[in-house]
């Protein structure tokens, strides 16, 4: 276990009051979710309430330059040389239909909060009043609020601002809660701890016929078939001995209700996945030569295109054993998870090129599973995550 720093004195601050508005900005945002790349209302919230708390500087509307993106970032700057650390959190929701009944629910049909990112920014957002008062002592505190976690996109929107070299931090930290996991535990793996993957879109296109005579057209039909057969086996070919996981997400011939035409265009959507990027880009490039290969033999025209793109969150040795004291300090239950999520996470791209940690922090043994039309974000963890976020980034900076 690591050195117990002294907690700062807060005495001042009214804790109970603070809670409740952090619970209050929580459940807001959780009625007000908005889709990846489309958080206007959620990052002017999140800018109004950390700007209360004396943040150095704030960058808004962070995204690729010439776009007005919806990233968001405060810097406390002690002003003194040292590191720069970023805590992260995320700012969109899902297309999902909310059925939960409770005063908070969505107020924007089809769209919820069920991954827990207004959790996870109200824990990041709740950094900022300790920040204010206990600044760092040297280096600074970069709270990240990033866009489009759920397509992949926020993160590498978020480096290509021309603004990004002022923010770049020497390490950078994120949580994710995990259902199914004792609330509070706090799970960690050095390495790889969520996989690399990406999403292929094969069009295939070829020539109607009429149903009777279907010898007379070029149908993507059977193509469509082959490649729903072949495309799971590859990474067992591909790469041996290693993760690779291809699973089919939609697949199409023709359009609905027609029964007189053979198609001549078809779609199959699938996911590439695997724990490490080098593989990742591997087994993409195997992939799209199979699709082109079987379009080749029937006949076919094909068009591949990618899509939802995200590295492997890499995290490094170090860097876990500080959230690990960190973590047993706050006498938190600690679980080292043996092998790598199958799921992907956009902070992965923090991690490419410098030290950073994702952990997971449990959500409750019987929280409904992410992505789950009545999951709730439990607003015990917010105190918890801050609670870590805040020893961490101290630890860190020291």
């Amino acid at each position: 276990m690591g050195m117990v720093y002294p907690r700062p004195d807060l005495a001042d601050l009214p804790f109970t009051m603070r809670e409740a508005e952090l619970i209050q900005l929580r459940r807001d945002i959780h009625a007000h979710p908005e889709l990846s790349g489309h958080e206007h209302r959620t990052h002017d919230t999140i800018a109004a309430y950390v700007r209360r708390f004396a943040p150095t500087q704030v960058l808004t509307h962070l995204g690729p330059s010439g776009v007005k993106g919806t990233g968001l970032a405060a810097v406390y700057d002690s002003g003194a040389p040292g590191k720069t650390v970023l805590v992260r959190a995320e700012l969109d929701a899902l297309p999902i239909l909310e059925q939960n009944d409770f005063a908070h629910r969505s107020v924007n049909r089809g769209v919820m909060h069920a991954c827990g990112h207004d959790g996870h920014m109200t824990t990041l957002a709740a950094l900022a009043p300790r920040l204010e008062a206990r600044p760092p002592e040297r280096g600074r505190v970069v709270l990240l609020f990033q866009p489009a976690e759920e397509t992949g996109a926020g993160a590498a929107d978020v480096l290509a601002d021309e603004r990004w070299p002022r923010i770049e931090p020497d390490a950078a930290i994120a949580l994710h809660n995990l259902p199914a996991h004792p609330l509070g535990q706090v799970v960690l793996r050095a390495g790889v701890f969520s996989c690399a993957s990406v999403g292929m879109h094969v069009r295939l296109m070829g020539r109607t016929a009429h149903a009777a005579h279907p010898e007379t057209g070029l149908s993507p039909a059977p193509a469509i078939a082959e490649l729903i057969d072949r495309l799971p086996e590859l990474p067992a070919e591909a790469l041996p001995g290693r993760f690779g996981l291809i699973s089919i997400t939609h697949a199409r011939a023709g359009e609905d209700d027609v029964f007189g035409t053979t198609p001549a265009e078809g779609i199959l959507n699938c996911t590439v996945r695997t724990d490490t990027d080098d593989d990742r880009a591997l087994l993409a490039e195997r992939a799209e030569a199979l699709a082109r290969e079987v379009a080749a033999d029937d006949g076919l025209v094909c068009q591949v295109s990618w899509h939802d793109d995200f590295a492997a969150a890499v995290c490094d040795g170090p860097t876990v054993n500080v959230i690990r004291d960190c973590a047993q300090e706050l006498g938190l239950d600690i679980l080292d998870r043996p092998e790598p999520f199958r799921w992907s996470e956009d902070f992965g791209r923090f991690t490419i090129g410098r030290p950073g940690v994702l952990f997971g922090l449990g959500s409750g043994p019987d929280q409904p599973q992410l992505h789950n039309p009545d999951y709730d974000f439990p607003d015990e963890l917010i105190q918890t995550g801050a609670d870590l976020f805040e020893r961490a980034v101290h630890r860190l900076l020291a």
